[in-house]
């Protein structure tokens, strides 16, 4: 009941977000994304769940890593190229949104879940699981600057980042497989698919 209840508002908040935003409220709705990613956090933690000691640490390491990455990213910009993060994303530690770590360690965690269903077989497992992860980063980067989440000094993302987006997330998810991670495939599925189609939807909004 209470997973049922959980999902249900995953939906009602996303939803909600694309209409009021198609509507001319993005004003409104932005400022909120932070909540939403907590939401989201909360209910990977949850449901998946991330509870026993394992996953815990599987979780700190993925969201280290995001922060790791990102910090080098924007400070560098030798990763994902020239940007910095904007005012919708929460928190920072050193120009970093905490929030960014605890999505890259979601992502990872809900991927590597849905791979799993997926393919038995370990390369497909690990490569599906990047792949994902990647798909969904670009359509959020069609959005970012958009959205007040990140900006990039060029305008958008290069290949390159993509690139090395892919090549993280393989290193996570042949960690998550070696581990043998194990989760909820159903709230894998909703989280994933529910940032998919805001990210989509959202892009269609702007570009119309």
């Amino acid at each position: 009941m209470y997973k049922s209840v959980a999902t249900a508002m995953l939906w009602v908040i996303h939803v909600s977000g694309i209409i009021g935003i198609a509507l001319g409220n993005g004003s409104f709705f932005f400022p909120k994304s932070p909540l939403t990613l907590i939401y989201l956090a909360v209910v990977t933690i949850a449901f998946f769940p991330v509870l026993d000691l394992k996953k815990i640490l599987l979780f700190a390491l993925c969201f280290a890593t995001g922060m790791g990455v990102e910090w080098i990213g924007v400070h560098t910009g030798t990763l994902f190229g020239d940007y910095h993060y904007g005012v919708n994303m929460g928190w920072k530690l050193d120009g970093i949104p905490y929030l960014i770590g605890s999505n890259w360690a979601i992502l990872a965690f809900i991927t590597h879940e849905i791979g799993r269903k997926i393919t038995k077989n370990a390369i497909a497992h690990v490569a599906i699981g990047a792949g994902l992860m990647v798909l969904l980063d670009f359509f959020l980067e069609q959005v970012c600057d958009y959205a007040g989440f990140w900006h990039f000094d060029g305008g958008s993302a290069g290949w390159f980042n993509y690139l090395c987006w892919f090549l993280i997330a393989v290193a996570l998810h042949v960690i998550l497989r070696w581990q043998k991670l194990r989760g909820d495939t159903t709230i894998s599925l909703h989280l994933f698919i529910v940032q998919l189609i805001f990210s989509i939807a959202l892009w269609i909004i702007i570009t119309t």
